[in-house]
């Protein structure tokens, strides 16, 4: 029993309290909206200061790196002896809840002020609710939002796969219940997705990989008798016996246990963390709230999926020791991710899915350094991007929030468009081409937001992005992985180019609608957590600043490093080592990301497109332009290879229901009836029939029998009595 000091004895109440506010919100506090908001906000305050506590322990005891401190409680019988539940803390867990903690409590206080009366409901028909200003079901998004909050932070803390996997489902299904959060929303066009369609899509794509990585769970458990994490990946002999031992696969010969479970669980990273080709579902979880988007896309959600791979490092750096190792199909998956989901960033018009695909293309920048074996650089641009990230999509939330009330201003005083119907036209609050000069309007939201621009965009030297993103680059670079190396350079500049252009076609120039003219800047609660947030997407990412870098190198902390660089030493297999700053390939990535910064500007910020102006990409590519914009038809191939023949399938089966099955079954049943109807006639008639006559008949006789000594006179019944008295008092001597 290790003696732990007591405050990593917390470790156990992080998730509690998010878990609490939920079910009191559900409880006891729905019909109250403001109260369930502040019981929610209270909580993951609570559960922030709970992580901060637990995570600042940790630094300032860097010694207990050296063992992990591990809590576990027994849990279920199982053959020989319990299988446990837990909590563990050790540098990934505490830089994680550094992170969790802070970005969940500044999307909730954000959401406060965002869940307002939406803009897609008729007022007259929720009067009450519209006067209130809030969202008929404000109280349940806090519930749900809650709930999400506790998977998060419980699957930071678990100590084992199975109770990760546990909290994993539960951000499953938060995800599918709030990105359908308004599921009563439709489109004028039939072909657009809907938010219930779009949670619908999000749920079974995801659960795709879900199976899988539930198939390499029982994989490693059958092998290693146990799932907790220290008890596997310290255990030299289990994991090299492991990565030996090899089974035969059908199409791919003898691999080894390793890489396959390694790679079974990899697919629940691929969807969880929207990977190509599990992607296709996080785009169109933009039909959900906006803070929604940002618990999805930074701090929580796709960001489990990585997390996930950093736990199980250790077994995925034994896989490389085998033949055929797991890396390299991670590191292809990333690289070509980043790149992919890159290129179709440049041609969207949705300001959040620009967004989103910039989410799955920097996750593909994680996922690649994790496969070349740079595990410090993937943790520390998984913290980092957490913080840029969040603060765009709560930036982006904060001026679609603007522009519907800019446009609902334009309405009020007549000078809204409608259709040849009479009806109010659709307008898009989340269409780039519907927007600009808004940084006069909304100029808090608009400084933020170029903060975390500028730091997705890796601007050199200043931000956190540059920082946490060279160090992959100096990693692939170094390790001589240069196809992963140029595919993330490339990806660089793409991002670079698509972020600028939705920042000049958001914020500069002049407004291209009315709607854009009257912006309104947001409310307090939701510019407070903007300038929290660009505070750590400027400033975060200096602890991944090298150690011989001049100047900064000198100023800035290692601490971090210093604390993976430990945690390393204590597993077999994996190595540890953050990339030494090399000049070639840090000034080819700010060339190509400065490039793509001018680029963005010749084309959008020098001559601003006025209203009506089409993209001038789609002069200049053409078909290419289409083809990005249709994100390369992977919806409709999927609906082509997949949805359609399902629902093919599903229409045949039902037709087989009706035609055959129904027939066969209604054919059973006629039969029985008649063979019911049959035996019913035959048996009544000769057995219950014949036994109810034979006893009538048997009666009937009896009865005329006996009345005959029924003859109605005293004297005869007298003398009967006589003689028995007779008879009987002849019986007694005779005895």
């Amino acid at each position: 029993m290790h003696d732990y000091p007591f405050v990593f004895n917390l470790t156990w109440l992080i998730p509690l309290p998010t878990a609490l506010a939920f079910f009191a919100i559900i409880l006891f506090t729905n019909p109250k909206k403001r109260l369930s908001s502040n019981v929610a906000i209270a909580a993951v305050v609570v559960a922030w200061i709970l992580s901060w506590a637990v995570a600042f322990a940790f630094f300032l005891k860097p010694e207990l790196v050296e063992e992990p401190i591990n809590i576990a409680v027994p849990w279920l019988p199982i053959a020989d002896g319990y299988f446990s539940m837990g909590v563990a803390v050790d540098a990934v867990t505490a830089g994680m809840l550094f992170m969790v903690g802070f970005v969940l409590t500044m999307i909730f206080i954000y959401s406060s002020g965002y869940m307002t009366f939406p803009g897609h409901l008729d007022p007259e028909q929720f009067p009450e609710v519209a006067k209130e200003g809030l969202d008929p079901r404000y109280s349940r998004f806090f519930a749900y939002i809650s709930l999400f909050a506790t998977g998060m932070l419980g699957l930071v803390v678990a100590d084992n796969l199975l109770m990760l996997f546990i909290f994993w489902e539960i951000m499953g299904l938060c995800s599918y219940l709030l990105i359908g959060f308004w599921f009563e929303k439709t489109y004028p066009d039939p072909n657009q997705i809907t938010p219930k369609q779009a949670g619908l899509k999000a749920f079974l794509t995801t659960r795709v990989g879900d199976v899988l990585f539930m198939m390499g769970l029982i994989f490693l458990f059958i092998h290693a008798g146990t799932l907790n994490f220290q008890a596997i990946f310290k255990d030299a002999h289990f994991l090299e016996e492991l990565a030996t031992s090899t089974v035969t696969l059908p199409i791919f010969g003898a691999v080894s246990w390793a890489a396959l479970i390694s790679i079974l669980i990899f697919w629940g990273a691929i969807g969880k963390s929207a990977q190509f080709p599990l992607h296709v579902w996080l785009p169109d979880a933009m039909e959900g709230p906006t803070p929604v988007s940002a618990l999805i896309h930074a701090a929580t959600m796709v960001s489990a999926g990585v997390y996930l791979i950093v736990r199980m490092a250790p077994l995925f750096a034994a896989s490389s020791h085998a033949a055929t190792g797991a890396l390299p199909f991670v590191a292809f998956i990333g690289a070509f991710t980043a790149l992919f989901a890159a290129t179709i960033g440049v041609a969207q018009k949705d300001i959040k899915k620009v967004l989103a695909y910039s989410t799955i293309s920097q996750l593909g920048y994680m996922f690649a350094a994790l496969g070349i074996g740079a595990w410090v650089a993937a943790i520390i641009h998984l913290l980092v991007h957490a913080f840029f990230k969040a603060l765009l999509f709560l930036g982006s939330g904060s001026v679609i929030h603007g522009v519907e009330h800019g446009h609902h201003h334009v309405h009020e005083h007549g000078h809204g468009h409608d259709d040849e119907h009479g009806h109010e036209e659709y307008f898009d609050p989340q269409d780039m081409f519907n927007m600009g000069g808004l940084l006069k309007r909304m100029p808090i939201t608009g400084w933020t937001f170029i903060a975390g621009a500028l730091s997705l965009a890796a601007f050199p030297f200043i931000t956190a992005g540059f920082w946490s993103k060279d160090e992959i680059l100096a990693h692939a670079w170094d390790g001589g992985h240069m196809a992963v190396y140029w595919a993330l350079a490339i990806g660089a500049f793409l991002t670079a180019f698509y972020t600028f252009r939705q920042v000049f076609l958001t914020f500069f120039g002049e407004p291209r609608t009315e709607a854009a003219a009257h912006a309104p800047e947001s409310v307090r609660a939701m510019t407070w957590p903007l300038v929290a947030l660009a505070f750590f997407a400027i400033f975060g990412g200096f602890v991944a600043v090298p150690k011989e870098f001049p100047i900064f190198g000198k100023i800035a902390s290692d601490f971090m490093l210093h604390l993976m660089e430990m945690q390393g030493e204590i597993y077999p297999f994996l190595e540890v080592e953050p990339a030494k700053f090399n000049w070639t390939p840090a000034l080819i990535s700010m060339v190509l990301a400065l490039s793509g910064i001018v680029l963005a500007w010749l084309v959008y910020g020098w001559k601003p497109l006025k209203a009506g102006q089409p993209d001038p990409l789609k002069r200049w590519l053409g078909p290419v332009y289409t083809v990005l914009e249709k994100k390369y038809y992977f919806d409709e191939l999927y609906h082509l290879i997949a949805v359609r023949p399902t629902l093919w399938l599903a229409s045949f089966f039902a037709r087989f229901d009706r035609g055959v099955i129904d027939r066969i079954v209604n054919w059973v049943g006629a039969f029985g009836r008649w063979l019911a109807a049959a035996l019913r006639k035959w048996f009544d008639e000769r057995f219950i029939d014949g036994v109810v006559n034979i006893v009538g008949m048997a009666t009937t006789w009896t009865g005329a029998a006996v009345r005959l000594i029924q003859t109605g006179q005293v004297q005869t019944y007298l003398l009967i009595l006589l003689l028995s008295v007779a008879v009987l008092l002849l019986l007694i001597p005779l005895r």
